[in-house]
């Protein structure tokens, strides 16, 4: 946390009987060394208390950083203070390393402290207070381990000896401190926080498992939370992991425990929310004053869930009491702690059956889920990839009953591209399933569900293979049948022209498009159709090419084919008008089609056959549907002739006032 000086100085000035008068004597280089982490003392509560019975609203004390904080950056430095400041560091940074050296593997942390508070009895000259002044408390955080060599008390008295010759060697103003991570959880057992507040205001120098920044944030945040709840704050509790300090860890756990008592305004539901939300808001703007990357999680208790927990033996509760070290607690959390070491504190007998039904309910939901890995999880695993392959292959989606007889029909024996064991594995599966759902297996062992699991994976693996194998064949049949299409069209569109087609087939098609004049590009695809077609190795991306290349051909080739029958149709039409109407006579071949009003194209429509002298016989009904087939499949026209002979024939079935259009 940011603070300026003169913001420090002037509330030191107004609260004697909170702040020691040597604490504003605070060298600079502490406030120039790390201007993030300097937090200041907690604060007294801003405005009046609520009355009993109420929490503290959100809208009144306002939240966030004690009165006082400023997060501007330090004054502009000048250039002695710098000089002496880059001084400090160099000799900072030398003891670091000289420690480390030799205790590397015990050291949690190395910070700069604040200066010790003066006693107010004690009377120093001059001279003293200067050269107190002068002096750098250094602590060295570490973490003891027992061995058989060397004891407790023998390790301290060693360290601090070695810490104290280091220290004169480079500057005998630095002055050492040592402190084992355990006296500093026995402390906070003891309810003495003076070295944690001294933490939380120190310069970090050496931090590598973020210790020293978890009491910061913890700090800030605890006096946050105090400064609005004082009166219902029962403990304030860091999870036992912050102190042992054997790991770097991801995150700070801390519990609040509020005291809901007397709150009879709302109900504890709604009490339990909004404290909850406004404390872990606060630990947010903790997070973001100390600028400690860590993540910081807050859990908040009400006093009545806690002692209701307690008494049901929950696990987390148990822990919580059993490992954590109160940062702040009021006389509650300290005695239970102690009585559940002594063993006085004991779960009810309905907390005792709660646990012991759990147990077997436990058990009892663990069958169930091997149960449903086989019925509901590889059942499916299997079967959603089985009805996809069939419908890849071109079929609709079957039922689960329908997919392995499919399965067998089509990839096993007709296509031949699958193995009659992988659908032997379907149909265990499916098996197995009909019977869990008909309760005729009520068990599974964990050795028959890692065998569904083993085959369930070979299945996959082969289904994927399958897939490739289906989308290879069938891209060749879409190239086979465009190709198929592509000769079709290419015959037809010689017949029109009336032209025999032989067996050679491309050459034929050259000379053509060569005497039509059309496109040399027509000639030149369907080369490469044929020689696509003869080639048995194709890569995918050589297929998909050949295929557009063949819808383009098929195409153009619908056009040539459609307007020389257009032309020729043309030619095969005579038009008739009778009175206000116009009928039409379509030659096709030896039959005439006669359409007796165009207005009305589906209706009136009669087709006859055409004799070798030119009569109109056999004149029956016919239709639309008719006459369009019949110009389907008509490759050629000819050119319409009306003879004398069925000039008659056509008075007889437009009138005698009748006449030939012509164009």
């Amino acid at each position: 946390m940011e603070i300026k000086r003169a913001k420090y100085v002037q509330y030191a000035e107004s609260k004697p009987q909170q702040l020691n008068a040597y604490t504003k004597k605070i060298p600079l280089y502490i406030d120039l060394i790390s201007p993030t982490i300097i937090m200041q003392p907690m604060m007294p509560p801003s405005g009046p208390m609520p009355p009993p019975g109420a929490m503290p609203q959100p809208g009144g004390q306002p939240m966030g950083p004690p009165p006082g904080f400023n997060p501007a950056q330090p004054p502009e430095m000048s250039k002695e203070v710098k000089k002496r400041l880059k001084q400090l560091k160099q000799k900072l940074d030398k003891f670091k390393r000289a420690v480390l050296l030799k205790y590397k593997k015990d050291v949690v942390g190395i910070t700069l402290l604040p200066p010790p508070p003066q006693n107010p009895q004690e009377q120093l000259t001059d001279e003293q207070k200067k050269a107190l002044s002068k002096e750098i408390p250094v602590l060295v955080l570490v973490q003891y381990k027992p061995n058989k060599k060397t004891n407790f008390m023998t390790y301290i008295k060693s360290l601090e000896e070695n810490l104290n010759r280091i220290a004169k060697t480079i500057d005998p103003k630095i002055i050492p401190r040592s402190m084992d991570i355990e006296e500093l959880k026995e402390s906070c057992l003891d309810q003495k926080y003076d070295m944690l507040r001294a933490l939380a205001m120190s310069a970090p120098i050496y931090d590598p498992k973020d210790t020293i920044a978890a009491f910061k944030i913890s700090e800030v945040h605890k006096s946050m939370v105090l400064q609005k709840f004082e009166k219902y704050i029962v403990s304030y509790v860091a999870a036992g992991s912050l102190f042992r300090g054997d790991k770097k860890s991801n995150d700070i756990d801390v519990y609040v425990v509020v005291d809901d008592t007397d709150v009879k305004k709302m109900s504890r539901y709604e009490l339990k929310e909004k404290l909850r939300s406004i404390i872990v808001t606060m630990g947010f703007d903790a997070a973001r004053i100390t600028r400690v990357d860590k993540q910081f999680h807050v859990q908040t208790y009400i006093l009545t869930d806690f002692w209701d927990s307690l008494k049901d033996a929950h696990p987390v509760i148990f822990t919580f009491l059993r490992d954590g070290v109160p940062l702040y607690d009021r006389g509650v959390f300290m005695p239970w702690k102690l009585l559940l070491k002594m063993g006085r504190i004991k779960p009810s007998s309905e907390a005792i059956d709660m646990h012991m039904d759990l147990g077997e309910k436990l058990l009892e939901r663990t069958k169930a889920k091997l149960l449903s890995i086989v019925s509901e999880d590889i059942y499916y695993a299997l079967l959603n990839p089985s009805q996809a392959a069939l419908m890849l292959y071109g079929l609709t989606p079957p039922t689960p009953a329908e997919t392995i007889q499919l399965m067998t029909d089509i990839f096993v024996k007709k296509e031949k591209i699958l193995e009659q064991k992988y659908v032997d594995m379907l149909q265990s599966v499916r098996t197995s399933y009909k019977k869990i759902e008909y309760r005729k297996i009520k068990e599974l062992t964990g050795a028959e569900v890692d065998s569904f699991l083993k085959n369930a994976d070979s299945y996959l693996k082969r289904i994927k293979k399958l897939f490739k194998q289906i989308e290879t064949k069938a891209e060749k049949k879409s190239f086979e049948e465009i190709y198929d299409s592509c000769v079709s069209i290419t015959k037809e569109a010689m017949e029109v022209y009336e032209l025999k087609v032989g067996k050679q087939l491309e050459k034929q098609f050259e000379t053509f498009v060569n005497d039509q004049n059309f496109a040399s590009s027509l000639a030149t695809t369907l080369k490469e159709l044929v020689k696509a077609k003869k080639d048995a190795k194709l890569t995918k991306a050589e297929i998909e090419k050949a295929k557009k290349d063949g819808r383009v051909f098929i195409k153009s080739m619908i056009e040539i084919v459609q307007r020389k029958k257009g032309i020729d149709l043309k030619k095969a039409t005579v038009r008739v008008k009778y009175g206000d109407k116009f009928g039409q006579l379509t030659f096709i071949g030896s039959t005439v089609f006669v359409q007796k009003d165009t207005g009305v194209k589906t209706k009136g429509i009669m087709k006859a056959k055409v004799t070798s002298k030119g009569r109109l016989e056999k004149l029956t009904k016919s239709n639309l549907t008719e006459l369009q087939n019949t110009l389907e499949n008509t490759t050629s026209f000819e050119k319409a002739a009306l003879s004398a002979t069925m000039m008659k024939d056509l008075k007889d079935i437009f009138g005698k006032d009748w006449s030939l259009i012509v164009n």
